[in-house]
Parts: structure tokens; C-alpha cells; sequence
């Protein structure tokens, strides 16, 4: 493992924490009517997971100069999107899976309908955080950037067209160009926007360190979800958390599938080196940064 990676684990792990313990101040008390549907949400929120979008959120804040504990909110708001996504993901309709983070999915642990509201009532929570966290204090349309940002990696341009075309796929034959076209939604656009959101908050940043960024979140966005894909081909259920070959089974054209292991292994280190590339014009402030792409081919999980 590369030496900036290892340097990252301790920051990474206490960003976790952090925004594990925002998310619990933010989900409804589980207590609360409706208390099945809050438990559902606090159940495939808080369990266990990398929580790569809001550690991203903490790190650009270091990059742009704004402290971590400022940014509680956006990082929050991202997780949820993505949890809600997962949520959803994994139903019956969807990829129809049994398992998640090592434990039941939230509709095998509830059910279908409580698993579908559930996944809604996170994502329009996400919105509600952004609209209204007072620990960020931004002008409005800075907080509208921010939410259109959220709204625009959530949509049809971002995780929803991405799985869209996921499903359309089984069982087709894809370029790669267009492997990567899918990945760049369905996985990409959140990771970006973890990274843009943050900027958006950061009035002192100049537009080509805004852009820089940008090249940065797209590159690690897509390399991010390569290794996942590699993951499903070459990782340790006991350490993904969920069945190993589950997209071959479903017929799925991933990277590996249309690229091989060899070429997909390659174009995601080449990503992540072009997102560390991207962050030449900035110095010390964005080693964390630099050290979750070192990272990012590396991990097992």
C-alpha cells in the first residue's frame, strides 16, 4: 500500500465517525410515529459502511480552507442520497439483493413497501438538511448552488439515468466507452458532487481551483467504481460485505467483463493519478485528497 494511503487511514476513520454521528442527530428519533419507517431509515443509514462521499466532503473542506466540522451538513446530505440509493438498489425489481455491508437489506430486514419509503424519506431528508443547516452560514444562492448540485448527481443525468441504463444492460454487450458513460452516472456523479457541494461553500476559491476540483472528483468518481467492479470479480465477501460474482450472474457489463481484469485494473490507477494530477496547484491543504486517490486501487473493500 502506498505511504500516502496508510498516512490516510486515521483521518479517514475519524471523518467517519463524524459524519456517523451527524447522521444520527440528523434521522428521526426511531421512537417517533412513524417508528417502523424510522427505524428502516436509521437501520440502512447507520450500519456499516465506508462512507467514501462524506470523507470526501471533510477533505476538500481541508483542501479550500473551511473547517471540517462546518461542513456536518453536506457531508450528511450526500450519505443519505447514497444510502437511499442503496436502498433502493438492492430491491427485488432492482438488482435484488439479499445482503448489504454483511447484513440483511433493509427490505429482508423490514419489507418491500417500508424499504421503498424509507429510501424516499432519506433522499428528501438530504434536501432538507442542505436547505436549512444553520452550522453553514451561505448566502442563498450559494445554497441553492449547492442543493441544484445534490438534485443534479440524483437525477437522470447522474444516479438515476445510471441505473437506468444499468438495467437496460443486462445481458447486452457494451463498448467500454460507454461501461464507463454509466459508471460516470450511476457512481461518478455523487462522488463529484460530495467534492463540488464543498466548493460551492468556499467563497474565497478561485475558478480554476474550483475547476481543478472538479477534474478531480470526475476522475476518482469513475476510477472508484472500476475497483468496485473488480471487487465483485477478485474481493473477499468477508471484506465487501455482499457476494462475490453477483453482476456476472445478472449478466452485467461491467469493466472487467468488457475489458478484462488486466485493462481494468490499469484504467483506474490511471484515473486515480489523473485526479492526483489535477491537484498540482495546491500544496499541503490537499494531502488528504491526494492520499484517498493513492488509496482508492488499493482497497478491499
Amino acid at each position: 500500500m502506498p505511504a500516502e494511503a496508510e498516512a490516510g487511514s486515521s483521518w479517514q476513520s475519524q471523518y467517519a465517525r463524524r459524519v456517523e454521528a451527524a447522521l444520527a442527530r440528523y434521522l428521526p428519533d426511531p421512537e417517533s410515529a412513524p417508528a417502523r419507517l424510522h427505524q428502516a431509515m436509521r437501520y440502512a443509514t447507520l450500519g456499516p459502511g465506508k462512507r467514501i462521499r462524506p470523507v470526501l466532503v471533510y477533505a476538500t473542506a481541508t483542501a479550500v480552507g473551511l473547517p471540517p466540522a462546518a461542513l456536518d451538513g453536506p457531508a450528511a446530505a450526500v450519505e443519505l442520497i447514497h444510502a437511499y440509493s442503496l436502498v433502493h438498489d438492492d430491491l427485488p425489481a432492482m438488482d435484488d439483493d439479499d445482503l448489504r455491508r454483511g447484513r440483511p437489506t433493509t427490505h429482508r430486514a423490514f419489507d418491500e413497501g417500508t424499504a421503498i419509503l424509507a429510501g424516499d424519506a432519506l433522499q428528501v431528508l438530504a434536501f432538507e438538511i442542505l436547505a436549512g443547516d444553520t452550522a453553514l452560514p451561505l448566502e442563498a444562492a450559494r445554497r441553492l448552488e449547492m442543493i441544484r448540485l445534490l438534485a443534479h448527481a440524483s437525477g437522470t443525468q447522474g444516479m438515476a439515468g445510471g441505473q437506468a441504463m444499468d438495467l437496460a444492460a443486462v445481458g447486452q454487450v457494451l463498448e467500454r466507452a460507454q461501461v464507463e458513460e454509466m459508471h460516470a452516472r450511476k457512481t461518478g456523479a455523487l462522488i463529484r458532487a460530495a467534492v463540488l457541494i464543498t466548493c460551492t461553500a468556499a467563497p474565497a476559491l478561485s475558478a480554476a481551483g474550483y475547476e481543478a476540483l472538479d477534474r478531480y472528483g470526475t476522475a476518482i468518481g469513475l476510477s472508484f467504481q472500476i475497483v468496485d467492479d473488480l471487487l465483485d470479480v477478485l474481493g473477499d465477501p468477508a471484506l465487501t460485505g455482499k457476494a462475490a460474482g453477483a453482476d456476472a450472474l445478472r449478466g452485467k457489463p461491467t469493466f472487467p467483463a468488457v475489458a478484462g481484469v488486466e485493462a481494468a485494473r490499469a484504467r483506474a490507477a490511471a484515473l486515480a493519478r489523473d485526479g492526483i494530477d489535477a491537484l498540482a496547484g495546491f500544496g499541503p491543504e490537499a494531502g488528504q485528497l491526494r492520499a484517498f486517490a493513492a488509496e482508492l486501487v488499493a482497497r478491499s473493500r
